[in-house]
């Protein structure tokens, strides 16, 4: 029988808990550490219809990136993410989320960014330390595509990554050596620009950053927050269904991108 417990340790294999930043929330969210799964929903985020697609599938447990609770730490039907902890709960749903850890493992988020859009010769930016076999971790990723126009590469960001639209500054007109950060990495684009890049990748960008980016001369690309990390969702689904063959396995249909371009 396998249980939450056997689906936490090996989500510690996939993305090891020492990776996260020291302010994060992952793990076991709520439910029981030995309650049995036999099928299981994955999800970017543990929203609303993750949580309903969940109790429809009949699944014992969703797993996700992005954690529950963040704020006051108090669970009640006041704010919406009590509403799903709570439903959840009530429903015998465990939640486990991998968040941090997943940005900067290897084989994770930003690994699978840099891949979904072609980028070769991929490395970590100021890596944080190495796993137990050796192999290096961090936030961001470098790497690079044929040289290209600014037009040719948004074109295959917009495809690569199902996005309705971008947000980008067009500083130096020439793609080659790309950083990408899934998610809220704006704030990392100088480690991405002292490690040679032209062209970064991210997502939520502000005003202040896209304008220091265009004094800085790179080009910087907000393909949205959902578009850079979901990619990793499929990825993430395989790994468990090839490490639990007798669990079914089944990746969102229902809950996407919730920002609409007009």
């Amino acid at each position: 029988m396998t249980t939450v417990q056997n689906i936490l340790d090996f989500m510690e294999t996939v993305a090891p808990s020492y990776m996260k930043y020291n302010w994060d929330h992952i793990g076991l969210n709520c439910g029981h550490s030995d309650a049995p799964v036999t099928k299981i929903l994955i999800a970017l985020d543990p929203f609303a219809e993750a949580v309903a697609e969940a109790k429809e599938l009949g699944a014992q447990l969703l797993v996700t990136h992005h954690a529950l609770i963040w704020e006051g730490g108090f669970v009640n039907d006041k704010t919406p993410w009590g509403k799903c902890t709570l439903e959840l709960i009530e429903s015998g749903i465990a939640h486990i989320n991998a968040h941090t850890n997943l940005d900067c493992a290897p084989g994770g988020i930003n690994d699978v960014l840099a891949e979904t859009l072609g980028l070769s010769d991929i490395s970590v930016v100021n890596p944080m330390g190495t796993d137990a076999q050796g192999a290096p971790y961090g936030l961001l990723r470098i790497g690079k595509v044929a040289p290209q126009g600014m037009d040719a590469f948004l074109a295959t960001v917009k495809e690569k990554l199902h996005c309705q639209g971008l947000r980008y500054v067009n500083s130096t007109n020439t793609v080659h050596r790309v950083a990408v950060g899934g998610g809220s990495c704006a704030s990392d684009m100088m480690d991405a620009y002292q490690a040679g890049c032209d062209t970064f990748v991210t997502a939520d960008i502000k005003y202040n950053q896209f304008r220091a980016a265009y004094d800085l001369g790179i080009n910087l690309i907000d393909a949205g927050h959902f578009h850079t990390e979901n990619p990793t969702m499929p990825v993430l689904a395989e790994k468990i269904r090839k490490a639990f063959p007798e669990i079914q396995v089944v990746l969102s249909e229902k809950h996407g991108d919730c920002m609409k371009f007009y």
